[in-house]
């Protein structure tokens, strides 16, 4: 600063590229973020839109006029019913099974050391890292091959796998437990083991301890883990495409009807099943910071 701006008492703005990098500084990630947010859900305000599309022919790809028929019916596709009741049928019973082990294998190696915990830390993380074509299509020849002479000595009398329901329920626990695994362990690594070590001290044992303290601190990310699970369940194509056999769940519904026509039926079961996760997701927030606000 100057000798005469000192005596006046006067100071030198800010110059133009200073204020220019101050506002590029302060809206470039708000704006980079917004863009970013805003491209992800494009394609999920159009499912929404084109729900209230009354096309003129089999594809409901053009928009022709809002029409509330599809709402009115949404489930009137023959075979639409059947393929939701067992995606929705499925992802619940996978979603409660995977959820399971996996909060019990994330506080097994986050807890514990013991003899193969390397190798269990990189079989969790093998189903995430496989291609989903290369583990549909080894999960079929698995199932295929347990009615094979040659295997039938190692797998228990009566013991079949036929493709079905219960080939694609096995398939989604499996791809499923890698995800909750890695979500709860997240939660788990960041607890606070003296909270268990006080009730402990208190004359708590190690049964009162888990359910009393430590369930309820990682129940948020087992919740995270139970909606990302079911997600995950109830949208996979390609791994349950090659277990399904001839059942039909929504995705593989999609996948056989797309062919011949594509109902807004469709855009309104995913516009019902997305707003329903997002209504979850808001409850499960709201729970949490009213348990917050209570401790």
């Amino acid at each position: 600063m100057s000798a005469l701006a000192v005596a006046t008492g006067t100071r030198r703005g800010p110059s133009v590229p200073q204020r220019t990098a101050r506002v590029l500084g302060r809206w470039t990630l708000p704006v980079f973020t917004a863009v970013a947010v805003g491209y992800l859900l494009l394609p999920i305000a159009v499912m929404i839109v084109f729900s209230f599309n009354d096309p003129p022919g089999k594809f409901n790809f053009v928009w022709a006029e809002f029409s509330l028929a599809a709402w009115a019916n949404p489930i009137g596709r023959p075979g639409l019913a059947l393929a939701l009741q067992t995606s929705l049928t499925i992802a619940f019973v996978s979603t409660i099974a995977a959820t399971a082990l996996g909060t019990l294998i994330a506080l097994a190696l986050t807890r514990y050391r013991f003899r193969g915990h390397g190798a269990t830390n990189l079989f969790i993380f093998i189903p995430m890292a496989t291609p989903e074509i290369v583990l549909g299509a080894s999960l079929l020849t698995l199932f295929v091959a347990t009615a094979q002479e040659p295997f039938k000595s190692f797998i228990p009398a009566g013991v079949f796998f036929p493709l079905g329901w219960n080939t694609i329920l096995i398939a989604h626990i499996m791809f499923n437990i890698s995800y909750v695994v890695v979500t709860v362990r997240a939660r788990i690594q960041g607890f606070d083991r003296h909270l268990e070590e006080a009730a402990m001290d208190l004359g708590a044992n190690e049964w009162v301890t888990f359910w009393k303290v430590t369930f309820p601190l990682i129940l948020p990310g087992i919740l995270a883990a139970a909606l990302l699970a079911f997600s995950l369940s109830i949208d996979d194509f390609i791994i349950t495409n090659f277990a399904s056999g001839l059942t039909n769940t929504f995705p593989v519904w999609i996948w056989g009807t797309i062919r011949n026509n594509m109902p807004p039926q469709v855009n309104v079961i995913g516009t019902i099943i997305f707003g329903t996760a997002v209504g979850l997701v808001l409850l499960s927030t709201l729970l949490q910071r009213r348990g917050s606000a209570r401790a």
